[in-house]
């Protein structure tokens, strides 16, 4: 660190500047994080193999989900506003593959990727989006209302930053009732920006919860870039100030994030440390709500995006597994997706009586 005095010939003050040394990536590492985690380097050939089948399934599941769904929009049968994850289903995917079936994720408006990465039942996700009442919110939510409880799903929102408190309340029973799941809560960088983001982080801290916190960063809240909304980029040196574990994860690393998680789940079920949070690096292709690109907006260029396409995390998983494995998977994948618009445009939609249930709580 360098401590500079100096007189601004503009101004009859004196000025003290504290700068520090330039680094050519920001320090990823925890304040405290256990080294107990198996990596994948570290897994056998099976093990590997077993791991990157997993984890392109999930993968190209969800980028052949929302490509289906970005075909369907202008036809007017999907009923709700989308918000597509393609570009960022690694996040999704390598946080869920270190889960639990009996941990619990909340989430935000744009949750395709989580629904699908959580084990969400894609019947019901696409008969949502066609408003029908086999939907997994009976028609009545939409894509950004997700919601599968068997599964783990406890909700996603429209409304930024809600989920965060949701969540956090949430790990706050699973401690008071000594049980072994924890909870996962995703939002945005956006919501980052909220008051209720800072609450939420402190009282997790404070009472040392069983939950995971999950930012997305794809650097623009709708078309509001990062830097036009912070002073600075240091969401992680941010954090830690609560006392809490963070770290950056770069580049939409899906096994660097499979990593990370799995560290982290393991040191909080074993009550070694805990809450944690990372900051994932990723990019949205499509534009902010609808199924196309967006770059003639001119808030972002298709030059920023291109090395995020580039650095594509199913193609990149598609060349780590054989090829008929990636074959079989892609022919299931397809399979179950035909089925699943099937079963929406064959489903009914809600009754007018509809309208009345689920409002309140009934004895």
């Amino acid at each position: 660190m360098k401590l500079e005095i100096k007189w601004l010939h503009y101004m009859p003050h004196l000025c003290i500047s504290i700068s520090r040394p330039a680094q050519a990536k920001r320090d990823a590492t925890f304040m405290t994080l256990p080294k107990f985690a198996i990596t994948a380097t570290q897994l056998t050939t099976h093990e590997k193999s077993v791991l990157y089948n997993r984890l392109y399934r999930s993968l190209f599941r969800i980028r052949r989900v929302e490509e289906e769904i970005a075909r369907i929009y202008p036809t007017d049968k999907i009923k709700s506003p989308i918000h597509l994850s393609i570009g960022q289903e690694a996040v999704s995917v390598g946080v869920c593959a270190a889960l639990n079936p009996d941990d619990v994720v909340f989430g935000t408006y744009r949750g395709h990727a989580l629904y699908l990465a959580k084990g969400g039942d894609l019947n019901q996700m696409i008969a949502e989006l066609y408003g029908k009442i086999t939907g997994c919110a009976k028609g009545k939510g939409g894509s950004m209302h997700l919601v599968d409880v068997r599964h783990g799903i406890m909700g996603t929102s429209a409304v930024v930053g809600t989920t965060i408190p949701n969540a956090v309340g949430y790990a706050y029973a699973l401690k008071y009732q000594r049980k072994d799941a924890i909870v996962v809560s995703f939002f945005g960088d956006g919501a980052t920006d909220e008051g209720v983001f800072h609450e939420s982080i402190n009282f997790a801290t404070l009472k040392k919860l069983p939950i995971i916190f999950i930012c997305e960063n794809n650097r623009y809240a709708i078309h509001s870039p990062q830097w036009a909304r912070q002073p600075l980029d240091n969401l992680v040196e941010r954090v830690r100030t609560y006392g809490l574990s963070a770290a950056r994860i770069e580049d939409n690393d899906v096994l660097e994030i499979y990593e990370r998680v799995s560290t982290a789940a393991k040191a909080i079920r074993a009550k070694q440390s805990g809450p944690f949070l990372f900051e994932c690096m990723t990019y949205r292709w499509r534009e902010h709500v609808g199924p196309n690109e967006d770059f003639y907006l001119s808030y972002r260029s298709r030059s920023e995006a291109e090395p995020w396409i580039q650095n594509d995390q199913v193609q990149r998983l598609a060349a780590l597994i054989p090829p008929r494995d990636r074959q079989q998977i892609e022919s299931e994948v397809e399979s179950e997706i035909r089925q699943a618009f099937e079963f929406a445009e064959a489903s009914s939609f809600p009754a007018a009586s509809e309208l009345y249930t689920d409002v309140f709580k009934e004895e």
